[in-house]
């Protein structure tokens, strides 16, 4: 972090006064992302290893400011490090946008309109700033091209048909994708592919929409970005509206090129699949292989596309093992069972010591309450408690009679239920909440255990709870029993 804290200093004149992690390095990308600020100015801090894909960023960011594109202004870099900071856009996604303003298939008309001003801008990118782009900077591939597509369904079948335990006809499937590939690169592709065009990667600002996360841009076709937008997993936009911003896309593309709707239509749905292909390699790479299961979350989302395709939708082209084996996705129970489990919420509770690292939120959710619990009375400095926990009856009455401990909970459960209800009306699965004190003993210890109590038996939640200090504690009873046995 310092190298990102030196660069904010050289370029605001200013030391950083609060540095906060975000939750990119806990998603897929490998890159550590920060909140930087101090006074009145604020940045996004970046630390990524990947030398190519910083310059690709960094230069395709210059591009689309001189082209007037919403996209982050670079305020210092350091690439030597793997470093540079940007303007900092705030917090709402589209997404997050989306799921405040939606309830079930019912989209509120702000969530409509905010996907109205992205979907105006997309030709920006493809078709204004695309033509005088430098496209030698591109990473890993300058276009979407036989090479970039084969990657993308072995991904699919390796990480995803594999894992997931569908079977198939490898030849058959191998001779489907040479036959989808070829048919994808019939589609005009001298167009800017954004590659990652979906709701996480927009920012809204003051009602105004601001795009991240296009380093890996690369030539080709227009189809994919609407289509990785319209299809978007968790956004789960209903088809009714899918069309409505289909069409109003091709009508904003027709104030830059010649549309020809059938023949976009011709290719638009093959770019729908190969999109979709992509993404379920990424949730089975990341979740099955990689065992960062929040990726499957995402799973569901992407049956339920499938599905909808597999009714609605007839390909021009023949690919009948393809077509078998993603039936077998949509049938397959281990999946189901994905979808069965997708509604509950998972409220992880920490107890910790200030003394030691806080916990880290490995749901990839980045985020949660933290509770210092420091201003309570400490029973540890009483001799009668300091052998005991957090658990032990004398504790728990001790605790219990102090009414500033009665104050406390009742604000921790308002907030708490509050995000409850939220976070399953919206439809998320993981919520952290951790309690700290001294020692990570006792108080931290009693009020994790007294929300998990209060939380227990709410439908659709599970209770997963952790007391660090206390797991120290009975690691090191349990070597010194061992070393005691072994003498």
């Amino acid at each position: 972090m310092d190298v990102l804290e030196r660069l904010f200093e050289q370029h605001f004149r200013q030391r950083a006064e609060k540095v906060k992690p975000l939750q990119g390095q806990l998603g897929g990308s490998g890159r550590t992302i920060v909140r930087l600020a101090a006074g009145q100015f604020r940045a996004i801090g970046i630390l990524h290893s990947v030398r190519e894909e910083n310059v690709a960023f960094l230069e395709f960011s210059r591009h689309f400011r001189r082209h007037g594109l919403p996209v982050p202004e670079i305020y210092a870099e350091d690439l030597s490090h793997g470093a540079y900071l940007e303007e900092d856009f705030g917090d709402t996604t589209l997404f997050d946008f989306l799921g405040e303003h939606r309830a079930g298939e019912a989209i509120a008309p702000q969530a409509v309109e905010a996907y109205r001003k992205v979907v105006a801008v997309l030709p920006r990118f493809q078709i204004e700033a695309g033509r005088d782009l430098n496209y030698k900077v591109c990473y890993p591939r300058s276009s979407f091209d036989r090479q970039s597509i084969a990657w993308d369904l072995n991904y699919f079948k390796y990480y995803f048909l594999r894992l997931a335990g569908i079977s198939f006809n490898e030849q058959a499937l191998e001779d489907d994708f040479g036959r989808l590939t070829k048919f994808l690169l019939a589609a005009p592709h001298e167009y800017f592919l954004y590659r990652d065009f979906q709701s996480r990667n927009i920012m809204l600002h003051d009602g105004q929409p601001y795009f991240l996360d296009y380093q890996g841009g690369r030539r080709g076709a227009l189809q994919y970005d609407i289509a990785s937008l319209l299809y978007d997993g968790k956004a789960d936009l209903p088809p009714e509206l899918r069309q409505e911003l289909l069409d109003y896309y091709l009508d904003c593309l027709a104030g830059f090129i010649k549309v020809d709707r059938a023949a976009f239509m011709e290719h638009y749905y093959a770019y729908v699949y190969v999109r979709i292909l992509q993404a379920l390699g990424a949730y089975g790479f990341r979740g099955f292989y990689e065992r960062k299961t929040h990726f499957l979350q995402s799973v569901p989302y992407a049956l339920k596309n499938l599905r909808w395709l597999a009714a609605n939708v007839r390909l021009p082209i023949a690919l009948p093992a393809l077509l078998d084996a993603l039936a077998n996705i949509t049938r397959s129970e281990k999946l189901q069972n994905l979808t069965s489990s997708s509604t509950t919420l998972t409220v992880r509770i920490f107890s910790f010591s200030f003394h030691r690292q806080m916990p880290v939120d490995e749901s990839g959710n980045g985020g949660g309450f933290v509770f210092d619990a420091r201003s309570l009375p400490n029973p540890g400095r009483e001799e009668q408690f300091r052998a005991l926990t957090g658990k032990d009856a004398q504790v728990i009455d001790y605790l219990r009679h102090e009414e500033s401990v009665h104050q406390y909970l009742a604000h921790v459960f308002s907030l708490v239920d509050a995000s409850v209800s939220t976070y399953q009306r919206r439809g998320f699965t993981n919520l952290m909440v951790s309690f700290g004190c001294t020692g990570g003993q006792h108080r931290s210890v009693y009020l994790a255990e007294q929300l998990a109590k209060h939380l227990r038996n709410t439908p659709g939640v599970e209770i997963v709870v952790r007391h660090i200090e206390l797991e120290k504690m009975q690691q090191t009873g349990e070597a010194a029993l061992a070393g005691n046995l072994s003498q």
